[in-house]
């Protein structure tokens, strides 16, 4: 198995995006854990379907 682009990773009271390839932050803070939107950029990167997952990801709260 390979080593995936992109994982989440904690920071105080937030979840991150990180890019394993860039080694750096990639996106915004997220409340909740981005699972679908990790997925997604690990897997076909479709950017529409990439843009809406991170306005949902976004909107959510605990």
């Amino acid at each position: 198995m390979s080593r995936r682009r992109y994982v989440v990773r904690w920071v105080p009271g937030r979840y991150r995006i990180w890019d394993n390839k860039g080694r750096r932050w990639w996106g915004d803070l997220y409340e909740l854990c981005p699972d679908g939107l990790l997925e997604e950029l690990n897997g076909r990167t479709d950017p529409d379907k990439i843009t809406a997952l991170m306005k949902r990801y976004r909107t959510l709260k605990r």
